[in-house]
């Protein structure tokens, strides 16, 4: 892992966090789960942080989700060491902290940078922002908890729509489906978050603590509703992975060519 692959400030009582991948539109490779899972960590365990924001470098993406590139050349996305693995995609999605995130959306969310935005507890997004699962495009499925969580946090019948069609929410759409809680200008993104959290930490840290494990059932580091959720998604993920489209969409993305389906 570089040292600049997360980039980490701490500001009062604010940790902010940045995917400093631009180049790869913030991909999340194996060091950028290292580096935003250990953040999370430092977070947890530091009773001076109170709040998390976390962003990504330049002004067209927050995250691009999985680097299809890396995976397509055979390398893993995730860490070997074990309980860094048991954090989940980008070391985040399977790893719930009593600290609140606020996610700073700088640009495209797209993928499992849209399933990052999903585990925050607040977005905020600048207003050329958009979200989306389009793994269906690529022969894949959003396994990083966007299959489920989308439908949590928006209706149904829109969040289907979305999740099959993999098609890409703009940020004022998803405001109005209760997903963001504010669309500003890019350059009020990072004050507006920063006055939220500022906001947030003013508050009994404690007590903002247990909120957030009562609302979210957080209990020993996990949240129980998930299980199930989780096991599933395990057993589709693994029939997946083993289909010759699995192969097939990661090879076409990098080879910048329409894919060939085969149902199999």
């Amino acid at each position: 892992m570089t040292d600049t692959t997360i980039l980490t400030e701490r500001r009062g009582h604010i940790l902010t966090v940045t995917i400093n991948r631009p180049e790869a539109r913030n991909a999340v490779n194996a060091a950028v789960h290292v580096g935003i899972g250990t953040a999370l960590e430092t977070a947890e365990n530091d009773p001076e942080i109170r709040t998390v924001i976390i962003t990504g470098a330049g002004d067209k993406s927050f995250c691009a989700g999985a680097d299809l590139v890396a995976l397509s050349r055979g390398e893993s996305l995730y860490p070997d060491d074990p309980a860094q693995q048991a954090w989940g995609f980008a070391g985040m999605v399977a790893h719930p902290i009593s600290k609140p995130i606020i996610a700073a959306v700088n640009g495209f969310a797209f993928g499992g940078g849209c399933e990052i935005a999903l585990m925050s507890d607040i977005i905020i997004a600048a207003d050329h922002a958009q979200f989306g699962l389009p793994e269906v495009k690529v022969g894949l499925f959003a396994a990083a908890g966007g299959a489920f969580r989308l439908a949590q946090q928006i209706p149904r019948k829109l969040a289907m729509e979305y999740l099959l069609t993999g098609d890409p929410i703009p940020a004022a759409r998803a405001a109005e489906f209760g997903l963001v809680n504010h669309v500003v200008p890019l350059a009020e993104l990072m004050p507006t978050a920063i006055a939220l959290a500022d906001k947030i930490a003013a508050n009994a840290p404690l007590s903002v603590q247990a909120s957030k494990r009562v609302a979210l059932g957080i209990q020993d580091g996990r949240i129980a509703a998930d299980a199930p959720y989780w096991e599933h998604n395990t057993l589709e993920r693994s029939a997946l992975m083993r289909s010759e489209d699995a192969r097939e969409g990661p090879r076409a993305f990098a080879e910048k060519r329409k894919p060939e389906w085969k149902a199999r």
